[in-house]
């Protein structure tokens, strides 16, 4: 297959009229009226030609959560997000008990190894909880929320098919600082469900964090005499996560993010199972969640994840002033390397899977491509 005369967004960020050819799920050539040699052929003129888009952090979609600890339920989320332009994601838990935990974790693993083709590519599993602070637990479970403990963590690693790319932990917490220098040896440590002061922040990154889940969301705020995580991950972070949903964050703050983190932002869907199902009360780790008008609450009014999808993210990034390069680096490289899935996909590159979206000039999919697989 070969993609003509499309806008390629190429690793350095920039848009480049050209062509891409992908052969048995791989890119093989990229460069201007690149010859067809028999291949069939699909016009892009006055499209954007983008790498797959990559969801580090999502919970959930069309009914189904990863903790529900089901391939079935995995394999519905991966069929909704590919039909979406997600063509990798992370199966991201809750606070939840351990042995729940770990049968989500094997059933990932399970499904990850089966790698269906025409499907989402699970990248490996965000650990998000449940060593958090409970007063900033947002949506997450106060009943199952603990103090870190490295051995649970290390039991799950384990039972995960060492598939656990990201972990989050309050830095804040008794035994935190071991334990962010001991996971940190496994997979990047990230803050989260904190209530830490910028030194504590500071701290854990010196300790071996390098990453902030949903930044702003459920930690402190930035003031000007008590800045918090956000300046701490603004020095030391290698990565932040940003839910561009326009409900999460106001619309200024994404353009000041992009601003000062620059390709090291990860927009982020943080998708519950009401993700592209209707109004009504959904689920949550053991919450009730009512979901209206696109926003997803418990009953005291706290945001229980996003109710969009991450192409949905993008979109509107995008119609708040972020500019379309910045917000589609922060869809497919930046969330490639912040889990090491740099070399596989995330960019055209030859070599890389053919995970590509086809973006029309009114920034709607027009085609998807998994792992060459035409999906739309």
């Amino acid at each position: 297959m070969i993609i003509k005369n499309g806008k390629l967004f190429m690793p350095d960020g920039t848009l480049r009229r050209g062509d891409i050819r992908f052969e048995n799920g791989v890119i093989t050539g990229i460069g201007e009226k690149l010859e067809a040699n028999g291949n069939e052929s699909l016009e892009a003129n006055g499209c954007i030609v983008s790498p797959g888009f990559i969801d580090i952090h999502i919970h959930g979609s069309v009914g189904a959560d990863f903790c529900d600890g089901t391939e079935e339920s995995v394999d519905k989320i991966s069929e909704y997000l590919v039909e979406n332009g997600v063509t990798g994601f992370m199966a991201t838990t809750l606070s939840l008990p351990e042995s729940v935990l770990a049968k989500a974790m094997k059933a990932a693993d399970s499904y990850a190894l089966k790698n269906k083709q025409g499907r989402a590519l699970l990248l490996g599993i965000n650990m998000e909880g449940p060593f958090f602070a409970k007063e900033k637990r947002g949506a997450q479970n106060a009943d199952f929320i603990v103090s870190p403990d490295i051995e649970w963590f290390e039991r799950l690693f384990a039972v995960s098919g060492e598939r656990i790319k990201l972990v989050s932990v309050a830095p804040e917490l008794p035994g935190a600082s071991e334990f962010i220098k001991t996971a940190s040896k496994y997979c990047r440590v990230s803050l989260a469900h904190t209530t830490a002061d910028y030194e504590t922040a500071k701290a854990a990154f010196s300790n071996g964090a390098s990453h902030a889940t949903h930044l702003f969301n459920a930690m402190p705020s930035m003031l000007h005499r008590e800045p918090g995580v956000v300046p701490a991950a603004y020095e030391d972070a290698d990565f932040i996560e940003l839910i561009t949903d326009g409900i999460h964050i106001h619309p200024a703050i994404i353009r000041t993010t992009f601003g000062m983190f620059g390709d090291r932002t990860c927009i982020i869907s943080d998708a519950m199972r009401a993700c592209g199902m209707q109004n009504g009360t959904y689920d949550l780790g053991g919450s009730t969640v009512t979901v209206s008008d696109g926003k997803a609450a418990l009953e005291d009014g706290t945001l229980a994840g996003s109710a969009a999808n991450q192409f949905q993210c993008f979109q509107r990034a995008v119609s708040f002033g972020v500019p379309i390069e910045k917000a589609l680096k922060a869809c497919t490289l930046s969330p490639a390397k912040a889990i090491g899935a740099e070399k596989l996909t995330g960019s055209l590159k030859p070599g890389l899977r053919a995970d590509l979206l086809i973006i029309d000039g009114d920034m709607r999919l027009k085609s998807i491509f998994s792992g060459g697989v035409k999906a739309v």
